[in-house]
């Protein structure tokens, strides 16, 4: 199993930036590639970008390219996403979750292991 757990959401103004992190634990290698989804009350959850572990290859949703951006920390088993640029349409419950399949880095079925979420508020 791989545990998850994000850090870093809060309430910024539209054009300001945050960074989120998340910490995994547990069976971390068998972990292939590690995401950020995101869901608005009342619709599905989409995917915001994700990095695989090994050669920190990165894929994003058309929609924050250029803003946003992927890393981690392998040593600290650790992901980030800084998000500059922030509009309202980035509002959000901000989700990590790590996949174990080389294929659909952009799949939310491909994805096993969730964290629990953290919210970011972009007022205008």
């Amino acid at each position: 199993q791989v545990q998850l757990v994000e850090f870093g959401g809060g309430l910024v103004q539209a054009g300001g930036s945050l960074r989120l992190s998340c910490a995994a634990s547990g069976r971390i290698s068998i972990v292939y590639r590690m995401g950020w989804f995101r869901q608005v009350p009342g619709k599905e959850r989409d995917f915001v970008a994700s990095i695989t572990r090994s050669a920190g290859n990165t894929y994003y949703t058309d929609s924050v390219k250029g803003r946003f951006t992927i890393s981690r920390d392998n040593a600290n088993s650790t992901m980030y996403l800084q998000m500059n640029s922030l509009t309202p349409d980035d509002t959000a419950i901000y989700y990590c979750a790590a996949s174990t399949l080389i294929y659909n880095p952009s799949t939310e079925n491909a994805y096993a292991y969730w964290g629990q979420g953290t919210q970011v508020t972009v007022s205008s």
